[in-house]
């Protein structure tokens, strides 16, 4: 004979599969954390590209820093600002699709300031290698961007937290420049290299790049910050970013490796000691 089921057979007992998927803590595909895993209080997010650089400013340069999550290269953590304050280190990967993943992840459990530290090539005499470039605004050469929003919508980063960023450099001594960065979305063609790359046969578009952009005014390349602003400008966030000089462009093509580790610690720096006045 066949038992038939009562429809109210698991009225009082444990929910169903679908039922607790349904009141589980949202975590994020990609960043692989939660508001829930968040102190109270967290809404400023210190972006590297570099995994290994926000597993040092977590748990080397700020106070009782632990990892959130580390997933797919994309390790997150959490730490205290010197004033106690809350904050994610995140890592974006490299490039702006990366970077917009994370970034849009962010967001969702509840970040509402991010500050982009990277490095970046110098395409202007006067900006030397250690020094460290602070982005008022960026020219897009990124199709990710154009995701985000037009060609035409500006990628500008939110005003408060690039005076916060200078302000931070000029009180820390920090030899620093504010302007118009170069977001590309790759490091070889789309910088003009050709003589360190496998590719020696650059597009017409792109021969003779660092001279005309040097020309508008624009201080250096990198490679998230365009995509990053316009996030801001459409999602409702404020976005800065601060890169340490590694390489000088009018003279060589590679990083200098000497440099490198000075630029990177004054972009920290002063992302924190901004990060900490918000």
């Amino acid at each position: 004979m066949i038992e038939v089921q009562d429809e109210h057979a698991n009225d009082g007992e444990d929910p169903s599969d679908e039922d607790r998927m349904s009141t589980e803590p949202i975590r994020p595909y990609h960043i692989g954390f939660g508001a829930p895993d968040l102190p109270a209080g967290t809404t400023i997010a210190l972006l590297s590209g570099d995994p290994e650089r926000s597993e040092h400013i977590a748990t080397e340069v700020l106070a009782n820093g632990r990892a959130l999550s580390r997933n797919r290269g994309l390790d997150s953590f959490v730490a205290e600002l010197p004033s106690g304050r809350p904050v994610v280190c995140a890592t974006s990967g490299m490039g702006a699709p990366s970077m917009s993943i994370v970034v849009n992840e962010l967001i969702q459990v509840g970040i509402s300031a991010v500050i982009r530290i990277g490095t970046s090539g110098s395409i202007q005499d006067h900006v030397r290698t250690g020094s460290v470039v602070i982005a008022s605004a960026a020219v897009a050469d990124q199709g990710a961007a154009d995701d985000i929003a037009p060609p035409t919508y500006p990628a500008a980063a939110d005003p408060f937290l690039t005076v916060a960023l200078a302000g931070a450099a000029s009180s820390l001594g920090v030899d620093h420049h504010v302007g118009v960065m170069a977001s590309t979305d790759t490091f070889f063609e789309g910088q003009e290299r050709s003589s360190s790359s496998a590719n020696p046969h650059l597009l017409r578009r792109l021969q003779g790049k660092i001279d005309e952009y040097a020309g508008l005014g624009v201080l250096n390349f990198e490679m998230e910050a365009a995509t990053l602003f316009k996030m801001g400008g459409v999602y409702g966030f404020a976005a800065g970013c601060v890169c340490g000089v590694i390489a000088q462009r009018s003279e060589a093509e590679t990083p200098d490796l000497a440099a490198k580790v000075l630029a990177v610690d004054r972009a920290i720096t002063v992302a924190v000691a901004a990060a900490d006045a918000l």
